[in-house]
């Protein structure tokens, strides 16, 4: 797990600072010495080490690059490979910091928590049409800069809720920071949907309003615990809505609830924070508002209405070329990896190279009617030239024929 640089990744970037380290992998701010943009170069260990790190690096760089060109998901620049073979770099769109950082600082107003929360709503509209569930959304995960402009990073763990069939598919159960799992995550549930991520933007919201984390559980029964004084113990309807067997038995060994009201939480909230974080820590995943309506609640409706236009939706699902459910080796991640990126390096090159022939042709249409225009043009001066002398030949003619009148007029009086 060598923090070193490469040398054939020093000859691009230059680096500038370390940003920060972690299990996964070293960050710098860098430039890159081509094209003078400042990035963030990421270094990741090990990104094959087994099954489970290759296929989180594959899941990563293939939808990073499926989802690029939303303004609130970061930007995946370029994909290099190490000369170990076992580590990868990846270049990132520079970000100066992330709002874990930021909620700590206390430094954001009530507007630019708006701004967050409207921004998040926005790049998940996006992420979810694509039928795409984040599964790791927490503070840490989001990036932020200056302007409180955001943008969700680290897609390591997202899934597709969509089989090609259409069905849910099975989902695993060990996912996202335990502070910010769903409650049909923490019971075991196999079949939950993008529902799991709005209930971490309710925690979300909770920690921006707060200050710090709405459910800091040491296990999984005390984060449970923690979940239920907010939202009560649920009814049946609730509890078959996490369609995990586990439910009923886990929620039995949690006893001594004392339910709190959000209102003696938070103080210092609105009506309107209030409703929206009540709406979105809903325990039944079903009764729990989506992103769709989350962006029509009024809590955000100034932004909304600005910016409507640009809460777009992605094209079509994104599909991965692998089965999800089926397990690959350590080698054909890196190969199915690696192959995609070849191919999508020749796409843009195709795409490029179109462009550049279509500019061609397009100068050369234009070189050609500016050619036309100078020779009709020139026509038209000649043309014009022609009238004035013609013009003129009559007005010298007319001269002569008043000249020889005078002359004859002069002769015929002896004059």
């Amino acid at each position: 797990m060598s923090e070193e640089i490469e040398s054939h990744i020093l000859k691009r970037y230059e680096l500038i600072k370390k940003q920060g380290k972690g299990a996964y992998g070293v960050v710098y701010k860098a430039m890159d010495k081509k094209t003078k943009e400042i990035v963030a170069l990421k270094k990741n260990f090990d990104a094959f080490q087994n099954v489970t790190d290759s296929k989180r690096t594959y899941r990563e760089i293939t939808l990073l690059q499926e989802l690029n060109g939303h303004d609130n998901i970061i930007k995946l620049l370029n994909v290099i490979k190490a000369e170990n073979e076992k580590d990868i770099y990846l270049i990132f769109e520079f970000m100066e910091t992330d709002l874990h950082t930021v909620i700590r600082s206390n430094i954001l107003e009530p507007i630019h928590k708006q701004f967050v929360m409207y921004q998040l709503l926005k790049a998940l509209k996006f992420i979810h049409s694509a039928g795409i569930v984040h599964r790791d959304l927490k503070p840490s995960n989001i990036l932020i800069n200056s302007d409180a402009c955001i943008k969700i990073c680290d897609f390591g763990l997202a899934r597709s809720v969509m089989s090609l069939t259409g069905k849910d598919i099975i989902m695993t159960d060990y996912v996202a920071t335990r502070w910010y799992r769903a409650p049909e995550v923490l019971l075991g549930s196999t079949k939950y949907n993008s529902q799991a991520d709005m209930w971490s933007v309710g925690c979300i919201f909770g920690e921006l309003l707060n200050g710090k984390p709405m459910f800091p559980g040491t296990s999984t029964l005390n984060q449970l615990n923690k979940i239920l004084e907010i939202t009560g113990k649920p009814n049946k309807e609730d509890i078959l809505s996490i369609q995990s067997e586990l439910t009923q038995n886990m929620l039995e060994n949690i006893n001594n609830i004392k339910q709190k009201n959000l209102k003696s939480l938070f103080p210092k909230a609105t009506a309107i924070e209030l409703d929206l974080l009540g709406r979105l820590l809903q325990f039944n995943p079903n009764k729990r508002i989506n992103v769709l309506e989350a962006l029509e609640h009024p809590y955000v409706a100034d932004f909304h209405e600005q910016y409507a236009e640009s809460e777009i939706e992605c094209e079509k699902p994104i599909k991965l070329d692998i089965n999800d459910k089926a397990k690959y080796s350590v080698k054909e991640y890196k190969q199915k990896l690696f192959d995609g990126l070849l191919k999508r390096k020749k796409e843009v090159r195709k795409k490029i190279v179109s462009m550049n022939l279509n500019t061609h042709s397009n100068n050369s249409n234009y070189i050609n009617n500016q050619q036309q225009n100078v020779k009709n043009n020139q026509q038209q001066n000649l043309k014009v030239n022609q009238q004035q002398q013609n013009l003129k030949v009559n007005q010298q003619q007319q001269n002569l024929k008043v000249k020889k009148k005078k002359i004859n007029n002069n002769s015929k009086y002896g004059k």
